[in-house]
């Protein structure tokens, strides 16, 4: 992933959408539930569109795919990160605050 092209080919390539609907989660106002629902465990699978905040284990949502470089803000537990590649190749955070 540190190949300047590969990055230049990701970024042309349009990201998908998703329509995400309210999930349960009531820790959050009433207008940003969507974004967040709680993980359930080792045997929950993310979508593209999903990834875990670090500090309080929420499933953060978007609309848009996630890529690595993204910004994050989880409002549960207030950390902003960024989408950073592991080293098993699965998308993780870096919290940056």
């Amino acid at each position: 992933m540190n190949d300047p092209n590969e990055q230049a080919v990701l970024s042309e390539v349009p990201r998908q959408t998703f329509e995400l609907e309210e999930c349960g989660f009531r820790e959050v106002p009433k207008k940003w539930r969507k974004f967040y629902r709680h993980w359930e465990g080792p045997g929950d699978e993310l979508g593209p569109n999903e990834i875990i905040c670090p500090v309080c284990k929420v499933v953060i949502r978007s609309k848009r795919e996630i890529r690595v470089g993204d910004r994050l803000y989880c409002m549960p537990c207030m950390s902003r990160m960024i989408v950073v590649l592991g080293e098993d190749g699965t998308l993780q955070t870096d919290v940056t605050y």
